[in-house]
């Protein structure tokens, strides 16, 4: 609701609780995982998470999971890099 109908910067909201900008409801975030459903039936499809600006309060959540073919790019999806601290 506080989106505008787009897709905005990361770290224009507030983070959550452990200090992470944007880990639901801006964009999905492709995952590693392929969907174990399809997997090995010859359409693999790969995970989404967290929903986006366009979908309902309930898809936007890190624990929601969503399933699409790999390569498919909207405005609503994206990735998120992970550098582990040393």
């Amino acid at each position: 609701k506080n989106s505008g109908g787009m897709t905005h910067p990361v770290g224009l909201k507030k983070p959550n609780g452990l200090g992470l900008y944007d880990m639901s409801g801006n964009v999905w975030e492709w995952c590693q995982d392929e969907d174990n459903l399809t997997k090995g039936k010859g359409d693999t499809k790969m995970i989404l998470r967290g929903g986006s600006w366009i979908n309902i309060d309930n898809y936007a959540r890190t624990a929601f999971r969503n399933r699409y073919e790999p390569g498919s790019g909207f405005d609503m999806y994206g990735f998120r890099l992970v550098l582990p601290v040393k």
